[in-house]
């Protein structure tokens, strides 16, 4: 199926909106970590998506916007929703039982890695370069620094969680990928993201009901259930409006540079809410993963003739 064509590099708007996802999705460790205290990870992630599908239907409907009739665009709504929620979600969850907080992240920053590969290998528009490569690995490395030394503790240790969250980068990855065929499609992004959460919510809500048995065994307070409402509308439901405009635009290696962004807009929060001071190995991480983002973006290199 042809693809519809994108931007080659991020211009300031299209940079702005994958600054604003990444705030959105860093929030939502916040989010959960409160959600946690009354529900199960299965529960939030069931909840998560099932609720952030209402929404998005009910502003599809008050937009009147059209509805695929498709069992193709549907088929693919399915293949998004199991490939950039369900498997993803399940595996990095399950992940971060067994390994640290600090080392999932820099394993879940191997995601533009695996969208390059993937991009580079499948999408004739966005072709794979050395240039990307070093870009990501240097992105990478800054996540690294910024986290700490003792994000790496237990690397060699607990094989099957790292395993797991590798799993769930690689999946979204693939999702990137396949999610361009929406705008080929004519799909409007709002319209694919509640059609990608509706058919991931038909599978994880069974499953979450099967495991957990209900959705919670007393009444949570509201910080929980007000948690629960701001990781579907904000973390979710906008965040995947967002990212299927991007997605459309700047293609698929260029979306999934949020992955390097989430951990600063991380300490901007902390910064800004929470008074945590922003200490040297923060400032040090934040300009490498500059580094690399301006590798894979490519403009400055290219006027200065450097590759």
């Amino acid at each position: 199926m042809a693809q519809a064509p994108v931007i080659k590099a991020l211009d300031l708007p299209a940079f702005l909106l994958l600054l604003f996802l990444s705030l959105l999705w860093g929030g939502s460790f916040f989010f959960v970590e409160v959600a946690l205290t009354a529900f199960s990870p299965l529960t939030i992630v069931a909840l998560r998506v099932s609720l952030a599908a209402v929404i998005l239907w009910l502003w599809v409907v008050l937009r009147r916007m059209p509805v695929p009739r498709s069992a193709g665009i549907w088929a693919a709504f399915a293949v998004m929703g199991v490939a950039n929620n369900a498997i993803p979600f399940i595996l990095i969850v399950w992940g971060q039982t067994t390994i640290s907080s600090g080392l999932a992240a820099v394993l879940n920053a191997t995601t533009p890695f695996f969208t390059i590969l993937l991009a580079g290998l499948l999408l004739p528009d966005e072709r794979l370069t050395l240039r990307k490569l070093l870009g990501v690995a240097v992105g990478l490395s800054g996540v690294a620094v910024m986290i700490g030394p003792t994000a790496l503790q237990g690397l060699g240790g607990a094989l099957w969680g790292q395993i797991a969250i590798l799993g769930g980068t690689f999946s979204y990855a693939c999702a990137s990928v396949f999610g361009r065929r929406f705008a080929a499609m004519g799909v409007r992004p709002t319209v694919t993201a509640a059609g990608q959460v509706t058919m991931s919510s038909l599978l994880l809500l069974p499953l979450a009901l099967k495991v957990d048995g209900s959705f919670g065994q007393s009444v949570p307070g509201w910080g929980p259930v007000l948690s629960i409402i701001g990781i579907a509308s904000l973390s979710t439901a906008l965040a995947f409006i967002i990212y299927f405009h991007l997605l459309s635009t700047v293609g698929a290696t260029n979306l999934v540079l949020v992955t390097f962004l989430i951990p600063i807009s991380a300490i901007i929060l902390g910064l800004l809410f929470l008074g945590e001071a922003l200490t040297a190995p923060q400032i040090m991480g934040m300009a490498i993963i500059g580094i690399g983002l301006s590798l894979i973006d490519g403009r400055l290199y290219r006027r200065q003739k450097v590759v």
